[in-house]
């Protein structure tokens, strides 16, 4: 599937692939246009990969297309900044992490921005219902555009990631559903240097963030117990008049991973008591 430069316009579902240059670097999204894409706008899922991945795992291993062609929504996989023309072992300027797109300061918010503005001219994007999610380093860069791009960013499901960027003064309130095991061991539920992380970043916990996020979408600080399965449990906190709502669902296995999809990682199976990908879109669905 070769690249495209240009923003040429998607007519017909399936794959594409693009390039542009940002910020003087070539930087590529996969755009993945369903089937099942209802009449008029449809909405918008950026999916960012983890740190040292690149779009095409992304793409791959989490079930994210299956979920596009069964909910309708447009997957938008970009690439992280890589030193390689391949795109392998790529990061995002998430904030304090992580590795070459933190030290060279690369744009990915620019990037991120401009890729949502093609995506939405190119396919008929809504650009009302703009959502991110992300794996580990892309679930950190997925806080980072609810911080920096609220007027785009409808709402984000981090997971695997915390919070940890530099500044946080959003113009206004961003919905936020976070997924993470209890026992991960790169980015670890209560924060710092995750023994097995690639990364020596001190990571806020989560329920750090979770606080930081109620009190930023002005979210009832009192959370209220919305699903309890074996092995994983969800929290939601309402939102505020003129809030957003905040909901922490947690596992009790799975380490570092993302919930009900297949992508083993290292010796621990994600887990299977939820599937990140159907609480997700229904919480986004359910936003007005």
């Amino acid at each position: 599937m070769p690249s495209d430069p240009n923003p040429t316009p998607i007519t017909a579902p399936g794959t594409y692939r693009f390039h542009f240059t940002h910020g003087g670097l070539r930087r590529e999204y996969i755009v993945h246009l369903p089937r099942s894409r209802p009449a008029g706008p449809a909405p918008i899922l950026l999916a960012l990969h983890g740190g040292g991945g690149d779009m095409d795992f992304q793409a791959r291993h989490y079930g994210l297309i299956e979920k596009s062609e069964q909910a309708g929504f447009i997957a938008v996989f970009p690439n992280g900044f890589s030193r390689f023309r391949s795109g392998i072992l790529a990061t995002w300027n998430a904030g304090e992490c992580c590795g070459k797109a933190v030290g060279s300061q690369v744009d990915d918010v620019g990037f991120l921005k401009e890729v949502i503005l093609r995506v939405a001219r190119q396919a008929d994007g809504d650009l009302r219902r703009v959502f991110s999610t992300g794996m580990s380093n892309g679930a950190l860069m997925s806080y980072r555009l609810a911080c920096e791009l609220p007027s785009l960013i409808r709402g984000i499901a981090p997971v695997a990631g915390t919070d940890n960027t530099k500044a946080c003064t959003p113009g206004r309130p961003v919905p936020v559903i976070h997924f993470h095991a209890r026992d991960d061991t790169h980015v670890q539920f209560n924060g710092g240097s995750g023994k097995d992380a690639l990364t020596k970043t001190n990571f806020t916990s989560v329920p750090a963030t979770i606080a930081k996020w109620v009190a930023i979408n002005g979210a009832d600080p009192r959370a209220r117990r919305v699903l309890a399965v074996r092995g994983a449990t969800c929290d939601l906190h309402s939102a505020g008049p003129r809030g957003a709502p905040v909901k922490l669902c947690v596992t009790e296995s799975g380490g570092h991973s993302w919930p009900g999809s297949q992508s083993r990682r290292a010796n621990k199976s994600p887990s299977q008591a939820i599937s990140a990908n159907d609480l997700m879109w229904d919480f986004f669905s359910s936003l007005k």
